[in-house]
């Protein structure tokens, strides 16, 4: 169990922690690799926050399914890969133009209280998701996107550095996380162990007194 910090935790430790960025991690699965034609087919976003003794945990999340845009690319591949069936008649989906509304509102909102700027992407290869985002708000002339336009987190390169791992469900079974290959390449599950692995390596480096360095840099 950790023991609190001695030292007092502001209300903006989060703008502190990352230079004003408030974390959000975004898992999306597609129906190829091309962000400019292929579809988006799922997102799902985890907001992190920090607590009174200074630790990073999961806020609240968002996840949905996205209808493809019109004249969006389908690759059977990725289909296969992810298991998921656009038109399956059961399917219940949102227009992607729609979604990221909604996803950037709820960013918007959360990084209010904490006194954060901008909010930046977590992601495990977190250039992909990116590029993904950064395709669908251009698609739809989306304003006052909150992320940062290229900076990221990722995990892949964090938990490599970490844990020795550079694939999602190595590096989270060598950080005691618990991982289910049978839910994996779901939006929902990718982003919620996405964001516990990001938790975990931030949290660990802090216990190994990393963070805070004020006594560092008086």
């Amino acid at each position: 169990m950790r023991e609190p910090d001695t030292g007092s935790e502001t209300q903006n430790a989060l703008a502190e922690r990352f230079r004003t960025y408030m974390p959000v991690v975004v898992d999306i699965e597609t129906g190829g690799f091309n962000c400019q034609t292929d579809a988006i087919l799922e997102i799902a976003a985890v907001v992190l926050s920090m607590n009174a003794q200074g630790y990073l945990e999961i806020e609240q999340s968002l996840f949905h399914r996205v209808i493809p845009f019109e004249g969006a690319n389908l690759e059977e591949a990725a289909l296969k890969f992810t298991g998921i069936d656009p038109f399956h008649p059961l399917r219940i989906a949102r227009s992607e133009k729609d979604v990221f509304q909604t996803l950037f509102k709820m960013v918007r909102d959360a990084m209010k209280p904490k006194e954060c700027k901008r909010a930046i992407l977590v992601g495990h290869n977190a250039h992909f998701d990116h590029g993904f985002v950064r395709a669908a708000t251009a698609r739809h002339s989306l304003k006052r996107d909150p992320f940062h336009p290229f900076s990221c987190f990722d995990t892949a390169t964090l938990s490599g550095l970490a844990f020795g791992q550079t694939v999602l469900s190595r590096a989270c079974k060598v950080a005691g996380i618990d991982f289910d290959e049978a839910e994996a390449h779901s939006a929902r599950y990718d982003a919620d162990r996405t964001a516990q692995l990001f938790c975990t390596i931030v949290n660990r480096w802090k216990d190994l007194g990393g963070w805070p360095l004020r006594q560092n840099n008086k």
